[in-house]
């Protein structure tokens, strides 16, 4: 960023008053004018180059000047440059841009009339239609009525999550169609439940009398230093703690070696308050903390288990983040490892798992009643709540039955409950786009599931930022993208307690994943006039004559370097300084025009041109040369500079562009000053319009 400040009026006093009998107002009395320039605003006049922030187009799209402006036809349009980060054609930057600078946000909204300020944005450039869309996504959540109406079809049996045997895909699309118009927008983001186990409804037999107490649907997001409240019923126990389950989870309620396994009771309904703990990547609830109510006791049901292989367990201990427990099944060689103090005492229960590289089953605080059921070197099945992972080997188990025997009786008084309160259930997202009349599945989108959060070191489901994540979250993603592939990527930003949908965009290289925002970059100028900012692309540049003078000497330089490569080069010259033709020797002033970037100004002396390079001249009086060089600076020379200066200018339809210069001309007697105006015809293209040097403005 870059300032250049002119300050037309500050006034700054230092007065000291000596303590003397003096009145209070005896210290101004001498200051000839002082109480009308008192009443004088402060006037801050500065030319500003600046280039939004992403936090600027939030802003913008937010300004409630530009809201007005919007209406309901263009408030879509207006929203987008917040979201996108952009200025469109429907929602241009002349229009909306101008709310900011006098927003307290903007670092330099104090400016006053005469400032301008030279604005670099982005702007939409060949935007995918979707794209766009997904800055407008319609968000949703599954209803509770559709799982039970809709996808289980039944009054008892339904679980409120889509399942293994009915997958999403087959019902979202039909959910979408119902809830939704795609005349409100044609992206939806929908959030749904999923079970990772197939529920068994009906298994456990027992009173058909609906149960009273309701679990909660907390478990399966908790995360470490979660303070929480948890309705659940005890589904297993050991002799440190025991399970607890909700109808989004189960967990390890953590006692320690206190425990008095007495306390509790398979089937227990408890009100559980406490913190979230983890421990070998396993999370728990810190039960020696927590405060426990008891509610009442309901029949056991569990879900058909997950059966863990070979394989699944030896990935299971790499694992490297704090998961809640999962119910599964494993079958292996029972080794029992005696104590050292006591060799008659079972220390550890192990399963060998035929086939596995490195992990063992473990039964985790045994009990009395559990040790009963196992035989060593006995291939056995055993069932129950996979909590751990401990010495990077043992996949630890709260066992609830081994080879079909319950290790503890469970209540047979409380409901038919079906299973669905126990199935492991996981939120996740879905987008789908309106496409040939139906709501379809678009591989050109992905989304950031939870699971990916918490990959990603997140506590919770969102990120502040894009980068560093997203771009490495795809790599593991598409391991296999091919150069040039481009996707959409939805994701949720946190910031100011607030969660918002984003989209963006991303371009694979071959190598890396880059933010590809469909944009380019644009420069117009603002500015402030009856204390108002408008859009005023025309531009007025004013090169002081003299040494030294910075601006003067970028602009008559640039006219040098013109008068060098266009004119000098094809007559064979190879040097700038080598002083042979227009240019001379010293690289910094030529006599085609006349422009010198050491005086900063243009040198009009015939006697000048020709002792340069007489050959140029030849045969031409002293008035005719000097006409010339006046064509060749208006004509060549400087539209060429300014080519290159501002490669970015570009006409606008139905407005000229004008750039008005202020320079000096130096005729061996005076220094003048002259004004010239270029009007802009194409992309970094300019004509002369006039020059004061000529009487008609033009010298024709």
């Amino acid at each position: 960023m870059k300032a250049k400040t002119y300050l037309h009026a500050l006034l700054a006093l230092s007065l000291a008053c000596a303590a003397t009998a003096c009145d209070e107002n005896a210290w101004n009395k001498e200051l000839d004018g002082w109480d009308e320039k008192n009443d004088q605003p402060v006037q801050q006049v500065q030319t500003i180059e600046y280039t939004l922030t992403n936090n600027d187009y939030s802003i913008i799209a937010g300004l409630s000047a530009n809201v007005a402006i919007a209406g309901e036809n263009g408030a879509a349009a207006l929203k987008e440059v917040g979201t996108l980060k952009r200025f469109s054609a429907e929602a241009p930057a002349s229009t909306y841009a101008p709310a900011l600078f006098s927003d307290s946000n903007f670092p330099y909204f104090t400016l006053t009339n005469g400032s301008s300020i030279k604005l670099t944005y982005n702007v939409a450039t060949d935007e995918p239609v979707l794209y766009k869309a997904a800055a407008n996504a319609q968000t949703l959540t599954v209803t509770d009525d559709f799982y039970q109406t809709k996808v289980w079809e039944s009054e008892e049996n339904y679980i409120n999550a889509f399942a293994p045997s009915k997958p999403a895909a087959s019902y979202l699309p039909a959910y979408i169609s119902a809830e939704l118009s795609p005349a409100d927008g044609e992206v939806a983001v929908v959030t749904y439940n999923i079970a990772t186990q197939e529920p068994v409804f009906g298994s456990n037999g027992g009173s058909t009398e609906e149960p009273t107490f309701t679990p909660s649907d907390v478990i399966g997001t908790v995360q470490k230093g979660d303070n929480v409240t948890i309705n659940g019923v005890v589904t297993g126990i050991c002799n440190q703690g025991y399970i607890i389950t909700d109808n989004s989870g189960s967990i390890l309620v953590y006692m320690g070696s206190s425990f008095d396994i007495a306390n509790v009771a398979m089937g227990q309904q408890l009100k559980i308050t406490g913190e979230i703990g983890a421990y070998n990547k396993g999370l728990q609830v810190t039960g020696s903390s927590a405060t426990v109510e008891a509610i009442g006791e309901q029949a056991v049901a569990y879900p058909e288990p997950k059966v863990f292989t070979a394989a699944e367990l030896d990935v299971a201990i790499t694992r490297t983040t704090d998961e809640t427990a999962v119910y599964g099944k494993l079958t292996g060689t029972t080794k029992f490892s005696m104590d050292k103090e006591n060799p008659d005492k079972v220390r550890n229960i192990n399963l060998i798992i035929d086939g596995a590289s490195k992990a063992q089953g473990s039964v985790y605080q045994f009990t009395d009643s559990q040790l009963a059921l196992f035989k060593a070197d006995t291939e056995q099945t055993i069932e129950g709540y996979f909590i751990a992972v401990a010495s990077s080997r043992y996949c630890n188990f709260v066992v609830t039955a081994v080879d079909g025997v319950p290790c503890f009786p469970a209540p047979a008084k409380a409901s038919r409950a079906k299973a669905s309160p126990y199935v492991p259930v996981e939120t996740e997202y879905a987008v789908y786009t309106y496409e040939n009349n139906r709501w379809n599945a678009n591989s050109d989108f992905m989304i950031v599931q939870p699971a990916d959060y918490t990959a990603m070191g997140q506590r919770y489901p969102n990120l502040s930022e894009a980068e560093p994540y997203l771009s490495t979250w795809l790599k593991v993603k598409l391991p296999y993208a091919a150069e040039g592939d481009i996707k959409y990527v939805i994701w949720t930003k946190y910031a100011s307690g607030t969660s918002t949908t984003e989209c963006n965009a991303y371009r694979y290289d071959g190598s890396v994943w880059s933010a590809y925002n469909f944009t380019s970059t644009q420069t117009d100028q603002f500015v402030m006039t009856g204390g108002k900012w408008l859009f005023d692309p025309n531009v007025t540049i004013t090169l002081p004559a003299g040494k030294s003078q910075p601006l003067s000497t970028t602009y008559f330089q640039a006219c040098v370097n013109w008068v060098f490569e266009n004119i000098c080069k094809p007559m064979g010259d190879t040097d700038i300084k080598s002083g042979k033709f227009y240019v001379s020797s010293y690289g910094n002033n030529e006599y085609y025009s006349g422009t010198s970037a050491f005086q900063g100004n243009v040198d009009l002396r015939p006697t000048a041109a020709l002792a340069q390079y007489a050959a140029g001249y030849e045969g031409m009086t002293d008035s005719e040369i000097v006409e010339l060089e006046k064509h060749r600076f208006m004509e060549e020379v400087m539209p060429g500079a300014l080519a290159t200066l501002h490669a970015d200018a570009k006409p606008l339809e139905g407005l000229d562009v004008l750039y008005t210069i202020n320079f000096s001309a130096y005729d061996g007697a005076s220094t003048n000053a002259y004004v010239a105006v270029f009007k802009v015809v194409g992309p970094g293209k300019f004509e002369p319009v006039s020059c004061t040097w000529w009487e008609n403005g033009t010298g024709k």
